[in-house]
């Protein structure tokens, strides 16, 4: 089930909006929804708050303000201590305060999330029990190949699922970004981004955490694995013309409906699975292992170019993010000890 932002009018002395306004109304909800992805608005966001909420009714707290700091610190700690359920991650406390803010801000409740109540506890909680993230396993050439074999172009769901890992993992994109992909420029809130085909590839246009950025996705060296080749068969045989790219495909019938995310998360896995990459690993620890951020990891590894334009490619606003997909880079090529005369 999910949930809508909350409403854009937080205060009820305003009164009702007069009539010729509410064809706007609407309007200013869609981009309201717009503002953040659809996965933080209908999932993530809209599960934590219903959590906070829920918290504070089982200890009693309903006649304190909903943005009140000292309440926000204790819910901060409770989650990190395990108070009544498990123990929350760091990340996964700063996403829940991050969607608390969110939320203060769509019902006009003025929050400062630097107030000592809440700085000071998210400090401790950080330095108490802080790791290092837990990465996850890249895709290299030669396991994309083996999910591909997995995957014979005898079907409309394998030709699109074919094109999906194809793309994702030349063009180093992220899961949202894959999915979000429309076949023209069209005037849609929830489109990621286009792409557009040219001689030497394609170039996608897209829409990212920093912005708008190209990402141009040159054709390979054969047709079984080129990307380009693949997302023009999809389309062709799944006569795309216009809408989403990637949509649901039951038996031979593709819907109009979008993908969601964690189609290529789950997609992943399952061709990993199949294709016996990491044979080492159990089906348990293979599920663990990959993701979505496997097809950008694998890219980041393997490709033995200027780092520059790996980072360009991936949409990374600093090298250092770059390096942390990197998972067989050379991490000694420059000895700071060596040069240093020792």
């Amino acid at each position: 089930m999910t949930a809508d932002p909350p409403s854009t009018d937080a205060n009820p002395d305003r009164g009702a909006p007069p009539s010729r306004l509410e064809p706007l109304v609407e309007t200013a909800r869609t981009y309201a929804r717009a503002a953040t992805s659809a996965h933080t608005n209908r999932g993530a966001y809209a599960a934590d708050w219903r959590d906070y909420l829920g918290w504070r009714t089982r200890k009693g707290l309903e006649t304190r303000p909903l943005a009140d700091a000292e309440t926000v610190g204790l819910y901060l700690a409770a989650l990190a201590s395990g108070d009544g359920s498990r123990r929350r991650s760091v990340a996964t406390i700063e996403r829940r305060l991050s969607a608390l803010v969110w939320n203060f801000t769509q019902r006009s409740l003025a929050f400062d999330r630097r107030d000592r109540h809440v700085a000071t506890v998210l400090a401790g909680v950080r330095r108490t029990h802080g790791r290092p993230p837990v990465q996850k396993e890249a895709l290299l050439p030669e396991h994309l190949l083996a999910m591909l074999d997995a995957l014979p172009p005898s079907s409309l769901r394998n030709l699109r699922d074919r094109a999906l890992l194809l793309l994702g993992f030349a063009g180093g994109l992220r899961r949202s970004e894959i999915v979000g992909l429309d076949c023209a420029p069209e005037d849609l809130l929830d489109a990621a981004g286009w792409p557009q085909f040219l001689d030497g590839g394609v170039l996608l246009t897209l829409r990212g955490k920093t912005g708008w950025r190209e990402v141009e996705i040159g054709r390979g060296s054969s047709d079984a694995t080129c990307p380009v080749v693949a997302l023009e068969t999809w389309m062709k045989f799944a006569r795309i013309a216009h809408g989403p790219l990637f949509r649901r495909v039951t038996g031979k019938t593709v819907g109009s409906e979008r993908l969601n995310d964690r189609h290529v998360a789950r997609l992943v896995k399952r061709a990993a699975l199949a294709a016996g990459v990491r044979p080492d690993l159990s089906e348990t620890e293979r599920a663990t292992k990959f993701s979505g951020h496997s097809l950008r990891a694998g890219l980041a590894s393997s490709a033995e170019v200027d780092e520059r334009y790996v980072q360009k490619q991936l949409g990374h606003a600093s090298a250092e993010m770059t390096r942390r997909y990197q998972r067989r880079r050379d991490r000694f090529r420059v000895n700071l000890t060596k040069a240093a005369g020792l």
